[in-house]
This record gives C-alpha cells, sequence and structure tokens, in this order.
C-alpha cells in the first residue's frame, strides 16, 4: 500500500514524473518533487516549476513540497533529503525519474555533454541513495525505483547519437543490482522502470492519444509500494501493458569458474563454435 507513506520523486514536476506525483498524493502519500526545471536538453533551471507543481497539488488537497537543485551534486542531495526529513519526519520510497534526452553522435562528443548524462543518471541516483539510506532502512518497508529506456537494453531500439544517454540508463541498472543486495537485510527493494510515454521530451504538445503518461502510472505505484517484495526487477511500460524482465544466470552455473558454456581454447575454436555460444 502506499497510503502514508512519504515518496520523493526526482523530476516530478512535469511529464511522467508530476503524473507519479499526482498519483500517489491521491493515494494519501507525503510527496516531495525535486525538479531542476530544465529546457528539454537538460539545460538550464527553474525552480518555479517544481514550486508551482508543488501547489497545484496542494491546492487539490494533497500533502506535497517543491525542490530545486542540481542533483549531480553530493550536498544538494543531502540539502534534499534534510528538507524530506523535516516536512515528514522519514522516507518510504525514492522514485529517480529525472533525465533528459540528448543526442551527439560519438565522433563529436563533449566532456560537458557526456557528463550532464552521466551527472543526472549515475551521480545523482548514488548521492540520492545515499544519504536516503538510513530513512529507508528506518522505514522497514524502504523502495528505490530507478529508470532505465528500452534504447539502452536492446539494440533494435537503440538510436544513433544516444550513446551519453544510453550508457546513463544501463549505469541505473547496475546501481539498481548492487543496492539491491546491499538493501536486501534492511528491507529495502530496488527495481526499475523502463518506461514509454508521450512527453515534451518527445516535442508533445498536449494530450496525447497514446503512450499516455497515466497509463505507465500503476507500475510505479507498486514498485514504490511495501507490496512490491522482489528486486532486480525492469518493469517496461508502455501504453497501459507492463512486462518484467531481468538479467538471468544459465542454469548451474558457478561463478566465477564454472559458467556452463561453450569451450573454447584458441580464437579459431571461438570462431568455429561461434553459433554454438550465441546460442548459450
Amino acid at each position: 500500500m502506499i497510503s502514508s507513506r512519504t515518496v520523493l520523486i526526482t523530476g516530478g514536476a512535469r511529464g511522467l514524473g508530476l503524473a507519479y506525483a499526482r498519483a500517489l498524493a491521491e493515494t494519501g502519500a507525503q510527496v516531495v518533487i525535486s525538479d531542476l526545471g530544465t529546457d528539454r536538453v537538460g539545460c538550464g533551471s527553474d525552480a518555479s516549476i517544481a514550486e508551482a507543481a508543488a501547489q497545484s497539488l496542494r491546492n487539490e488537497g494533497h500533502q506535497v513540497i517543491g525542490h530545486s537543485a542540481e542533483l549531480g551534486d553530493e550536498q544538494a542531495c543531502q540539502q534534499l533529503l534534510a528538507k524530506v526529513l523535516d516536512a515528514f519526519g522519514g522516507l518510504d520510497a525514492l522514485v529517480h525519474n529525472a533525465g533528459w534526452v540528448g543526442y551527439q553522435n560519438v565522433e563529436d562528443s563533449s566532456a560537458d555533454f557526456i557528463e550532464r548524462a552521466l551527472a543526472i543518471n549515475v551521480h545523482a541516483p548514488l548521492w540520492l541513495s545515499k544519504h536516503a539510506w538510513p530513512a529507508l532502512k528506518a522505514s522497514g518497508s524502504g523502495r528505490i525505483v530507478l529508470t532505465t529506456s528500452d534504447r539502452a537494453m536492446y539494440l533494435r531500439h537503440a538510436q544513433i547519437g544516444l550513446g551519453a544517454y544510453a550508457a546513463g540508463k544501463m549505469a541505473q541498472l547496475g546501481i539498481m543490482n548492487a543496492l539491491a543486495a546491499e538493501g536486501a537485510e534492511h528491507g529495502i527493494r530496488v527495481n526499475a522502470i523502463s518506461p514509454v510515454a508521450r512527453t515534451r521530451m518527445w516535442g508533445q504538445q498536449g494530450e496525447p492519444e497514446d503512450l499516455k503518461p497515466e497509463w505507465v502510472v500503476p507500475g510505479v505505484l507498486y514498485l514504490a509500494s511495501a507490496d512490491c517484495q522482489d528486486s532486480g526487477y525492469i518493469l517496461r511500460a508502455s501504453n497501459g501493458q507492463f512486462c518484467a524482465t531481468r538479467f538471468e544466470e544459465n542454469p548451474q552455473v558457478d561463478y566465477p569458474r564454472e559458467l556452463r558454456g561453450v569451450s573454447a581454447s584458441t580464437v579459431r575454436e571461438v570462431r568455429q563454435r561461434w553459433q554454438m555460444i550465441k546460442a548459450m
């Protein structure tokens, strides 16, 4: 159940994040919306965007506060968690939804562009988790929901120019697995959502006819709830449909010495047995 839980949502003032925030607030959760208020390519900032979203939900009778800061910075994350605890006394779930989609071919890659992708997709979830960890342990049913993308996970959905974006989204799966292992003894469950929705990131203006953000919401509400007892799952969500997937090891593997794979001691054998190796 979500009722009476406190949930922090990054990137929560617009699009998917706002849909999550509204739905969580409607269940009775206390919600903290953190949003830097950047433009579509992750530049600039506007603190009024987060506060306006929070105020609109408060006007509907919900307990919501707004926050704006650059979450790639550890001190900003520490200050955000202090604000959450000061306002609501605890934290039960962290939903890291903040992100941006920027295109830059690998030959044109710039340090600033890559660093911006890593800041929101790698630094932010790690710093947020670090400073949320004590409260999530105290909750007894702490939950972390990270965000990945089919554009990163599957070659068939990859797009040219999304190298930095894909790196960040795949990194969150590594963070998910590591924190799931670390949090298991404390009742902390860590999963990821891979959403498809028409938002401003797609240049969507107005209400979309399909791929609506609210159709992703039920999956996030479940992953953020005490009812979810699994960790390490990626919940793909699109058009009101959900599919859970995860990285699984082959049966009877004794890692790292016995992979139950195809034996090959030379490059020639690897070449000759390549189809068998792929089939594994």
